[in-house]
């Protein structure tokens, strides 16, 4: 009974570490809600009015949730200066407030400024956060002169118990942060198997549904990796240790990948296309259930559950001979002897388990260190060998990317916001106080939010719609808990602590749910000030739209920039990393010195996140331009295929300098020329549509690298690798140019 208790709570932590991937979220809102309870814990001993401990829940949640760096110094150095940014802050709002034209200009030049000072990177931006958010403080508490002093003590209370809970109670080092997130990509990916065993066996009633979590499942696991990449350097004090689990960790990741593509293929009379996978909404090729004998698919189910296990257990816990005949069993699979009888399409998926399991061996290795090799196959052997050479290639190769030029002017992209947000701050202002003079500062704190994280018109739009609508759903849960909080004080400042967490946990999923969140603590805040009234929340209604539109203003006439100019701009870096990997792979597949194709590969994956991230308006639910939204869907569908395809092919390049079994094929450069230059065609379309460009057709890579057709032999089994990557690149290349206006022609014969 304790081994099955032991093994729920390690599935609900599992599950728990997938679904917060490094516990970002669940830390964030812990200490947010930790520092709020401090702070009015030491406010309630020391008999504090409630207008008091209301400004100390609001300082405690902004000395939290600003200061974002991830060193503890860099931290400490920040919250120190936050305090005295603070204390100007509150006693300018305070002395201004009355002082109607002069505390309004005020109010602009500091929004301006605070958003300005984000170009200092992490401390820049907490520190405007700071000075901004303590003067609406001010404003919502109605500060007085002779409050001054006491509101100084609150702020002391709000920092010091900020940095207690930072350092003391919660606290959170980068190389914790990094084991989190390697913790939570096991366990999506052990998610992920999971859900590639239901595919095997999945009805035609199960079979949408288990699609569906097979791509979000594929999805995560690619978010799990772009987030450790972005935390090796600060988490890591050794490069070489960093790289080699990136490696690593991009390994498993597109192993995975491939093994839930082939056995999709496995259920299908046809070649599936990677599309299926990232194109929401895509039908499953025809076929049904797996077209193998009884005694394959039971192997199959067995060797994925295999598979899962050594997956999810550490090394200290998966010992001894079982584990390692599972392993041993797996890793066989990579030669073609021990491959079951069965279609071929079925032989790849044993395959593919094999390169998985291999896989796997490397992140376990990167993960948990050297693994026991006491009770090795020759077959496991030579994988460990592979991965020994490949730890080796790794240690030595030491490369660094040239920094991009620097915007400067009103191009920098901190300057325009500055300017944009001013603009609509100022108008917010002046619609705000026709509709209050009490309380327009709502309308401003509306229009400064919609700019946080956005970088077009579009976005703005989104954002602006999401938080009216959070806001119109918190006014109305607001109505209701005001009714039932009354004049209870600690229940309603309890009912604060659950909001606040909920608001910071959810804040990276749904912005609309966030801002549900914040209308409703508000109300409990305005109940608590004895200034609640259901005039009070429709004017917050009237307020938020208002300063959503002053938002949209701003950014649609003050240096404006487009949706179309942002997602072309993107879409013109996912090209350009496209083709800069595309072509390091096909050189190094072909016998050129090695580079560091994994490294150019993440800044492709960036790169494409970034447009997923700006694309968000066109795709949007409440878009009327149905065409566009169906055209970049469908585009950033090919554009996901290419940068999987692309991965692989880097991937695979990067086992041939510590692999002398594998040869190159100096036939690839030719093959992955036009696929090159199909992609800089479309690259210098999107930047400039006037230009003159076409997409080249011919012959199929398949028939280019068949066997004979060049007059030389097949050079190892490189090319048997890389040929369905490289056929399905060009196929979607190609597939890019009719969405995108291009036309194609044959390719010149020479």
């Amino acid at each position: 009974m304790r081994a099955t208790g032991g093994s729920a709570r390690v599935r609900l932590w599992d599950r728990v570490a997938a679904s917060d991937p490094g516990l970002l979220r669940l830390t964030a809102g812990l200490r947010t809600v930790a520092a709020l309870a401090l702070t009015l814990l030491v406010l309630a001993v020391a008999r504090v009015p409630v207008l008091y401990l209301v400004a100390g829940a609001m300082a405690a949640m902004v000395a939290t949730f600003a200061v974002r760096e991830n060193s503890r110094a860099a931290q400490a150095v920040t919250l120190a200066l936050g305090l005295p940014m603070a204390v100007v802050s509150v006693s300018l709002g305070t002395l201004l407030h009355q002082l109607l034209v002069v505390g309004d200009v005020f109010f602009v030049a500091l929004i301006f400024a605070a958003v300005y000072v984000r170009r200092y990177g992490d401390r820049g931006t907490a520190l405007g956060l700071i000075g901004f958010q303590i003067y609406f403080l001010s404003l919502f508490v109605h500060a007085t002169t002779a409050q001054l002093p006491a509101l100084y003590g609150v702020l002391v209370v709000a920092f010091v118990a900020s940095a207690v809970v930072r350092f003391a109670l919660l606290p959170q080092t980068p190389a914790g942060t990094l084991d989190r997130l390697r913790r939570a990509f096991r366990a999506r990916l052990g998610q992920l198997v999971a859900t590639q065993t239901e595919l095997l066996d999945a009805g035609p009633e199960e079979i949408d549904k288990v699609l569906g979590e097979l791509r979000t499942g594929t999805a995560r696991l690619h978010e799990t990796a772009l987030m450790i990449q972005g935390r090796l350097e600060d988490g890591t004090g050794d490069e070489a240790a960093a790289h080699l689990l990136q490696r690593r960790v991009a390994d498993a990741e597109i192993a995975a990948e491939r093994l839930g593509l082939l056995l999709l293929t496995a259920r299908s009379a046809e070649r599936t296309a990677t599309l299926t996978l990232h194109l929401p909404g895509a039908p499953l090729p025809s076929g049904g259930a797996l077209p193998v004998r009884e005694e394959a698919t039971a192997a199959l189910r067995r060797d994925l559950a295999a598979l899962r296990l050594l997956v999810l257990r550490p090394a200290g816990v998966a010992t001894g001979a079982a584990s390692a005949q599972l392993r041993n069993r797996l890793l066989g699979y990579r030669e073609e002897e021990n491959l079951p009888a069965a279609s071929p399409a079925v032989q790849d998926v044993f395959r593919g388990l094999g390169e998985t399991a291999r896989a796997v061996l490397g992140l376990r290795t990167a993960l948990d260190g050297p693994q026991d090799d006491a009770d090795d196959t020759p077959a496991t052997a030579r994988s460990r060998e592979e991965l020994d050479a490949e730890d080796a290639a790794i240690e030595s190769s030491e490369e660094e990317t040239p920094a991009e030029p620097a915007r400067t002017g009103l191009q920098r992209p901190t300057t325009r916001a500055a300017l944009q947000v001013a603009v609509g701050s100022s108008l917010a202002i002046f619609g705000g106080e026709l509709l209050s003079s009490q309380r327009w500062y709502w309308a401003v704190l509306t229009c400064w939010i919609v700019f946080l994280n956005t970088a077009s018109t579009g976005e703005i739009v989104v954002k602006g719609y999401r938080r009216l609508l959070g806001t119109v759903l918190g006014v109305v849960a607001g109505i209701g808990l005001a009714g039932l909080v009354g004049h209870h004080t600690w229940l309603a400042f309890g009912l604060v602590l659950v909001f606040i967490f909920a608001m910071f946990y959810t804040a990276p999923l749904s912005y609309t749910l966030m801002s549900f969140f914040v209308t409703a603590m508000l109300g409990l805040l305005y109940t608590l000030l004895n200034t609640y009234t259901l005039a009070l929340l429709g004017l917050r209604i009237a307020e938020t739209a208002l300063g959503a539109v002053c938002g949209v203003i701003a950014a649609a006439f003050v240096l404006p920039v487009r949706t179309d100019r942002r997602t072309d701009e993107l879409l013109g870096a996912v090209l350009e990393r496209l083709a800069e990997v595309t072509r390091a792979a096909a050189d190094q597949l072909s016998g050129a010195p090695p580079a560091d194709l994994v490294d150019q590969a993440r800044e492709l994956d960036q790169a494409l996140a970034d447009l997923r991230a700006a694309i968000q308006p066109l795709t949007h639910p409440i878009t009327p331009m149905r065409t566009r939204r169906n055209t970049a869907r469908y585009v950033l569908a090919l554009l996901e295929t290419c940068a999987y395809h692309a991965r692989a092919l880097a991937a695979t390049a990067e086992l041939l300098p510590s692999h002398p079994s594998i040869a190159a094929d100096p036939r690839l450069r030719t093959a992955g020329r036009r696929i090159v230059q199909n992609i800089e065609a479309i690259g210098a379309h999107v930047t400039d549509p006037a230009a003159v460009a076409a997409v080249e057709s011919g012959p199929s890579i398949a028939s280019m690298l068949e066997p004979g057709t060049l007059h030389a032999p097949r050079y190892g089994r490189v090319t048997d690798r890389v040929l369905r990557h490289l056929q399905r690149l060009d196929e979607a290349v190609s597939g890019l140019a009719r969405p995108l206006g291009l036309t194609t022609v044959p390719a010149r014969t020479t």
